[in-house]
C-alpha cells in the first residue's frame, strides 16, 4: 500500500430524531444563519417548519430554489451576496447533494474578495470558508461527508469539480426518515450515483484486499437495499443502509493507500449534464457499462474478475466472466427503471464531438497514471456507444 494522509473532520449524527441536536450544534458557530434549500420538498414533508421552529434564537436568512446540478449564476452568486451583506456566521444546508454542493461553493466565496468562479476553478487560492451544517434529505452524492462539490455554469457548458479541505461540513444530521418521500426515480438515480462512486475507486491499477472487500460490500448493500426501498419507500432499515452507504461511498476511505484514480465515468457524465442538464445518476448508469465494455482488455480484465464477487459469478474464461459482470451491471440499472441510453434523455449525435472535446480539455482523462487513459477519440466513441 502507498503512504496516505486521511482526515474526515465531519461529525455525523445518524438516526431517527437526530434533528434534536440541531440547535446545540448550530450555536457553536454563531447567530446569523443562511438557510439553503431546493425546490420546496422540505416544506411538503414538514421539515422546513421543523427547522424554523428550532431556529428561533438565530437570525435566519434564506436562499431557496437551488436546482439539481446547482447553477453558479442562479444560486452561488446570490448566496455569496447574502453572506457578505448579512454577515452570515454559518450555512445550514437542508436537502440533497446539490444543496450541499452549492452551499460549499458559497462558503468559500463568502470569505473572499476574489471572484468565486476563480476560486472554484483554482485560478486563485483560498484559505478559509464559512462553516456548514447540513440536514440530508437524499441519499446519493456523499457530499455530506466529503470535501468536494460540483457546480454547473450553463452559459459556458461547464460542470466542474471543486475540492477543498475547508468545505467539509462541520456537522451532518442524517435521519433516514427524511428520505421516505424521495421519488422512485431519484432513489434509483441516487443509488446509481453512489455505486459509481465506488466503481471509480475500485477500477484502479492498485488495490488491497481490505479496500476491495469494503467496496464489494458497499455495492452489494446499495443494490440490495434500493430494491427494498423502491418497493416499500418507508422501510427504515433499507433507507438507513442506503443513506450510510452513500455517505461512505465518496469520502475517500475506500481508496486509501491504493494510488490515484481519475474518475473517467464522472468526467464524461459531467459534460452530458453540463450540456443537457440531465439527472447525474442516470447519466452515470448509462455511461458505466459502455465505459466498461470499451476498456476491457488484457490490462484491465483482472479487476473485472474481482468485481464478479458482487454477483457471485464464475467462469474459467476471464473475458467471458468480465462480459458477464458488465451485463449484470447493465441489467441491474435497467431493473431499477433507469433509461439505459442517452437518446431517452434527449441526447443525440449533434453535440457529441463538441462534448468529447470539452471532456478532453477539461477532465484530463488521458492522464498516464489512469487505470485506462482515454483520448478525445475514445471519449467520443464511448458517448456514441451510449446513445
Amino acid at each position: 500500500m502507498r503512504n496516505f494522509s486521511y482526515n474526515t473532520p465531519t461529525k455525523i449524527i445518524f438516526g431517527e430524531g437526530s434533528i434534536e441536536k440541531l440547535e446545540k450544534e448550530l450555536s457553536k458557530f454563531g447567530k446569523n444563519v443562511l438557510l439553503t434549500y431546493g425546490g420546496g420538498s422540505i416544506k411538503k414533508i414538514g421539515l422546513y417548519d421543523e427547522v424554523i421552529k428550532r431556529l428561533k434564537k438565530f437570525n435566519v436568512f434564506e436562499l431557496n430554489g437551488i436546482e439539481p446540478n446547482p447553477k453558479y449564476s442562479e444560486s452561488v452568486v446570490p448566496g455569496v451576496k447574502i453572506c457578505k451583506e448579512k454577515n452570515i456566521d454559518v450555512i445550514l444546508a437542508v436537502g440533497g447533494g446539490s444543496v450541499l454542493d452549492c452551499s460549499k461553493a458559497i462558503s468559500v466565496g463568502a470569505l473572499s474578495n476574489e471572484d468565486t468562479w476563480d476560486i472554484l476553478t483554482y485560478k486563485v487560492k483560498h484559505d478559509k470558508a464559512l462553516p456548514i451544517v447540513d440536514i440530508l434529505t437524499l441519499a446519493a452524492t456523499g457530499s455530506e461527508y466529503d470535501s468536494g462539490a460540483v457546480i454547473s455554469r450553463p452559459e459556458t457548458n461547464d460542470k466542474i469539480d471543486f475540492g477543498s479541505k475547508y468545505v467539509f461540513p462541520k456537522v451532518s444530521i442524517l435521519d433516514p426518515k427524511y428520505t421516505f418521500s424521495v421519488s422512485k426515480r431519484q432513489t434509483a438515480a441516487g443509488t446509481a450515483d453512489a455505486i459509481n462512486h465506488v466503481l471509480e475507486q475500485f477500477m484502479a491499477r492498485e488495490s488491497s484486499l481490505l479496500n476491495d472487500g469494503m467496496m464489494i460490500s458497499a455495492i452489494k448493500s446499495l443494490m440490495h437495499n434500493v430494491k427494498i426501498a423502491l418497493d416499500n419507500p418507508e422501510d427504515y432499515q433499507a433507507r438507513a443502509e442506503l443513506m450510510y452507504a452513500c455517505t461512505l461511498a465518496c469520502n475517500g476511505i475506500f481508496s486509501n493507500g491504493t494510488g490515484p484514480q481519475n474518475w473517467p465515468m464522472h468526467g464524461i457524465e459531467h459534460a452530458l449534464s453540463g450540456y443537457y442538464d440531465i439527472t447525474h445518476g442516470e447519466g452515470l448508469a448509462i455511461i458505466t457499462p459502455r465505459w466498461m465494455e470499451y476498456i476491457l482488455c488484457d490490462k484491465t480484465v483482472d479487476r473485472f474478475i474481482k468485481l464478479a464477487e458482487v454477483f457471485d459469478l464464475h467462469d474459467e474464461d476471464k473475458f467471458k466472466l468480465a462480459k458477464k459482470v458488465i451485463e449484470e451491471f447493465y441489467k441491474f440499472f435497467e431493473s431499477i427503471n433507469i433509461p439505459m441510453n442517452l437518446r431517452k434523455l434527449g441526447i443525440d449525435e449533434k453535440r457529441v464531438k463538441e462534448m468529447a472535446h470539452h471532456v478532453h480539455i477539461c477532465e484530463h482523462l488521458d492522464w498516464e497514471e489512469a487505470f485506462y487513459p482515454l483520448n478525445e477519440e475514445d471519449i467520443e466513441k464511448i458517448i456514441l456507444n451510449s446513445l
